[in-house]
């Protein structure tokens, strides 16, 4: 029924295009009346109204009952149908993936985080990542399994998200990644970068202030930033804004993954740390990443942080180094950007202060006095969950163009 409804809607008539800037209300303000529709959307209240009662016929908005006022007639409120459609979205991290499934409301329904998966650039790999998905959605009730409408995938690295091409992870031939997966899954994929859904995650269900300009920092094992302006995430001509970490920076001799040398993630991410916390433990230097850990080759980024939340010296030291080099060409971002929100997510966000406090101080000395009093700073609320979270909300806003 749903498929049948979102077909209709292809068409852009006249009344589809009213119906689409509807949903798209919705999506953006949650319940809402028909005169504050009308009023945002400048268009009359009977125009709003015919389209509503379609719309309702269709079960794509429901009824939410009367709006109490304090006096005269109490209005309707109205909303998306929240069981009218369905979203999958899959975050990729560095070894392992999160899938969830978000109803038209924008409610995370079902999550399944940490799930077990090494990437490498094979079809194998691909074909196993499918297969995480299916498993999820096979899982699901018979009847959300048929309104599942669109399923997006985060993914490091350069992404296109409209030609549906992912130019570093899975680029294995001429055709178009969402294609090849929307083949193999038997939904509408689409791809877009995991920074940039990170941030709208944390824009729309995390930090949910009133800022429309901000800039989130993704700093796990790579390091990225997504860019939110006037309420929309920033693509750039190609969908590749957003590659932070591969400003030229320091004149070291280390060869980032880009190729290139000097990168501020050659320094400042997750696998900088990672890197430095292995040089000085075998070097000699005591930790307790050596009780934690039998094989020091084995470490991971989640070894570290609990070493830091256990109050490790040597790790907190390498942390904070980490956080004051980033913090300098944060400085650089607000002197640029001038956000109104500066958000810290990505893994290495959950050493919390030791990060955020050395990252403050190096904004509050490189940038410019009058810049950054208006930037609040803080660390993402939705924390592991900013990935599915966004990945489902882009594709929910993604599923229906105009």
């Amino acid at each position: 029924m749903i498929n049948q409804v979102l077909q209709k809607l292809e068409h852009n008539t006249k009344s589809n295009l009213i119906k689409k800037d509807i949903i798209n209300y919705f999506l953006n303000n949650g319940h809402s009346t028909i005169a504050e529709i009308s009023k945002d959307l400048g268009l009359s209240v009977p125009t709003i109204t015919k389209q509503i009662n379609s719309m309702t016929e269709d079960s794509l908005i429901a009824d939410y009952g009367k709006f109490q006022t304090a006096e005269g007639r109490h209005p309707n409120i109205f909303g998306l149908n929240s069981e009218a459609a369905y979203f999958i979205g899959v975050d990729m991290a560095h070894r392992n993936l999160n899938i969830a499934l978000m109803d038209f409301g924008g409610h995370l329904v079902r999550s399944e985080m940490n799930i077990q998966y090494l990437y490498e650039n094979t079809n194998e790999k691909l074909d196993e990542l499918c297969a995480h998905v299916l498993n999820f959605i096979n899982e699901l009730p018979a009847d959300i399994q048929k309104k599942i409408v669109k399923v997006n995938l985060n993914i490091p690295g350069r992404v296109n998200p409209k030609s549906g091409y992912s130019y570093i992870i899975f680029y294995l031939s001429d055709v178009p990644l969402s294609k090849v997966m929307s083949e193999k899954l038997q939904y509408s994929v689409g791809v877009d970068n995991d920074t940039r859904a990170m941030a709208y995650g944390e824009y729309i269900q995390g930090v949910q202030g009133k800022a429309k300009d901000v800039i989130f920092i993704n700093m796990s094992w790579g390091l990225g930033i997504g860019i939110i302006i006037d309420g929309k995430p920033f693509y750039g001509k190609s969908g590749f804004s957003g590659e932070f970490g591969h400003f030229p920076a320091f004149d070291n001799e280390i060869i980032c993954p880009c190729g290139k040398k000097g990168c501020i993630e050659t320094e400042a991410s997750g696998r900088a740390i990672h890197g430095m916390v292995l040089e000085r433990i075998k070097r000699g230097e005591s930790s307790l990443i050596t009780t934690l850990v039998d094989d020091l080759e084995k470490i991971t980024l989640s070894d570290i942080i609990c070493a830091v939340k256990q109050e490790d010296t040597m790790c907190i030291e390498i942390v904070e180094e980490v956080g004051a080099k980033l913090g300098r060409y944060v400085a650089g971002l607000i002197n640029i950007f001038n956000p109104e929100l500066l958000v810290i997510g990505g893994q290495m966000a959950e050493t919390g202060p030791f990060l955020m406090l050395p990252i403050k101080g190096a904004i509050q000395k490189f940038s410019l006095n009058l810049v950054n009093k208006d930037s609040e700073i803080v660390l993402s609320k939705l924390k592991d969950k900013a990935g599915v979270y966004g990945a489902c909300l882009l594709a929910r806003n993604n599923f229906i163009k105009k």
